[in-house]
This record gives C-alpha cells, structure tokens and sequence, in this order.
C-alpha cells in the first residue's frame, strides 16, 4: 500500500509520530520517503539517533511550523499522503492561551488543507480526539472545527484525486502526559491522586492508532470520521492494577474535563454507520448509500451514543497489567 510512496508526518516526533514512523519503516520498506515534520529541533535530533540516515535512507527531518504556511507547502512537494498528528492538547494550556491553540489547532489544520490542494497529495487523514465530541473545553473545541475542516475539504477539492478523513480516538495507553506514566511516578510515594472514583476513559494502544490510520488511508472514500470500538476501564482501576496497597487520594476533577470519554454523542447518531471494526461518522446531507454499500456497512439506530461510562466492554485490574507489560513497559511489576 505504501511501497514507493512518499508520507509526510506533522507532529512527526511525537508519541504517534515515533510509533508511526517505526512501524511504517517496518512494514513498508520500501517507502520512498518519510518526512517528519515537527517545531522542535530537539526532539528531532532525539528521534535521529533512533532513526538515523544513515540506517533508513528514506526518512528525512523537516524543521517547521503547521502555523507556517510556505514552509509547510514546501515540505509538501512531492508528497502522497500526509498524516496530520500536530495539535496543542494540554486542556488547562488551551484554557489560559486560547489564541495560541487556535493559531495551531485551527490555522494549522487550514494550512494543510491548503498545502495538501496546492501540492500533489493524493490521502490526508487527520487525527482528533474524544475531546472534539461535544466539547466543554477550548482545546476540544479547537479539535472540533479541525475535523470539520477536514471534512468540508472534500467539498473544494474540484478536480483533485484527493481525500479527506479523520481519525478520532481518546487517551493512547502509555503515551507522553497519559495517565499510566503518572501514576507510576506516584505509586512509589504510596499515594495515587485521582479525580473521581467513578471517571472511565477508553483504552487503545499506539500500535492501535497507527494501525486504524493505515486502514484508513487504505480504506477511506473521503469525508468519513473513524471512531473505534474499543474496552473502557475506570480510572481507579488503573490505580489499583500499578499500586494495590497505595492510598488513592480524591482531587475532584479539574476544569475542562468529563466523567466519561465521548466519542459519537447522540446528534451523530443520525449520520454515524456501523462498518464493523470501526464506526463512521458521516457528513450531514451526505449521500449515505454510497457509504453504506462501499463499507458494507449498517446505520446505528438513532439516539444512540458511544462513551466510556455505557460501553459494554471494560478492562479488568487483571487485563490492565498485562496491558501495561505489553504496551508501555514489559519489565512492570504492581507496586506492593
């Protein structure tokens, strides 16, 4: 699928960029070229050691901006698809600078529209988040209309053999700022803070998310967002899987932020389809059939909603630990 093309990354050396870029330099070879492009010089040079020049001919480092318009287009030349990964995401950070997040979130998504309409890019897809789903914060908010950029998009794109889609999940277990890494920290102390005992997230892996962009960039007719069906578990669980002993010390939940993860609120339902391994959130007014027949898929029934708190298919204290050891570090061990 992705032998002989050229991939373009933003937000390239983070924790999705660097699961991304590893698998696809895994599983696709012969990819012509990689490009990671990312702000931070640093971190670029962090992830050159990993994967350096010299081992993977085919990956390059672009220093640059989302927010910086003709350097992104630069970036874009000659490239087949771009994975739009760049975000600000600290909630309380969104709260405090709300320009900033709109200047990224927002112009930057607008940018790679553009960028991707001017060059040759023939597959974007953008990933968002649970907290674009009925948003109660800036940074959602922010989420919310980047994904409906994105799906206008294929509205403009005229003559273009161009596509766009989104791919929407919640917290990625393990990744930078996850609630794991945290606790962790917090269990040698032998108190673990927690918001609220009943507060539920869903679960998905880094190997998940890259492997549901892949699929979509196979897969996606264009103006689709993707959402997961995947286990939830409590966020007490959690705590009780990395400390059983430790005491857990309630600290209320902090502003911006839900009891359960949302992900299709009941407005979507109207638009949302069942395409097995994934749902699909379908533009307003759009020609459903087309959907329908191409993923041989089937409508939800109206009212229906997907969070975290009503899902059928929970993570036990048992599975938690097991996921840990695969996914985030394989030499964990409870703290006792």
């Amino acid at each position: 699928m992705l032998n002989n093309k050229s991939i373009l990354i933003t937000g390239g050396t983070g924790s999705f960029g660097k699961k991304f870029t590893d698998m696809i330099l895994t599983k696709y070879p012969e990819v012509e070229r990689l490009v990671i492009y990312s702000r931070d010089e640093l971190k670029q040079f962090e992830m050159s050691q990993v994967f350096s020049n010299e081992k993977y001919p085919q990956i390059r480092y672009f220093l640059g901006d989302v927010r910086d318009y003709p350097r992104f287009k630069r970036a874009c030349e000659g490239i087949d698809v771009i994975i739009h990964a760049a975000a600000l995401k600290q909630v309380p950070a969104a709260e405090y600078n709300p320009d900033e997040f709109i200047k990224t979130n927002i112009g930057g998504a607008q940018n790679v529209i553009d960028a991707a309409m001017a060059t040759d890019v023939k597959v974007v897809v953008a990933l968002s988040t649970d907290k674009a789903a009925a948003p109660i914060n800036l940074y959602g908010a922010t989420k919310l209309v980047s994904d409906k950029l994105f799906i206008a998009a294929n509205n403009m794109k005229g003559w273009r053999k161009l596509r766009f889609s989104v791919v929407r999940y919640g917290n990625v277990m393990g990744s930078r700022g996850s609630v794991i890494p945290f606790f962790m920290n917090k269990a040698k102390d032998g108190i673990i803070p927690i918001t609220h005992p009943e507060m539920t997230r869903f679960n998905i892996s880094l190997e998940e998310g890259v492997e549901m962009v892949l699929w979509a960039i196979e897969n996606a007719i264009g103006s689709e967002l993707f959402v997961p069906k995947i286990p939830s578990y409590k966020i007490e669980t959690v705590a009780k899987a990395i400390a059983p002993n430790a005491k857990l010390d309630i600290v209320g939940i902090r502003p911006g932020e839900k009891l359960h993860e949302e992900m299709i609120t009941i407005s979507d339902s109207y638009n949302t389809i069942d395409i097995g391994k994934y749902f699909a959130i379908l533009p307003s007014g759009d020609n459903t059939d087309k959907y329908l027949d191409y993923y041989k898929a089937s409508k939800v029934k109206e009212g229906f909603s997907y969070n975290s708190g009503e899902n059928t298919d929970w993570v036990s204290v048992k599975e938690m630990r097991e996921l840990i050891k695969k996914f985030v570090n394989p030499n964990f061990k409870p703290f006792e």
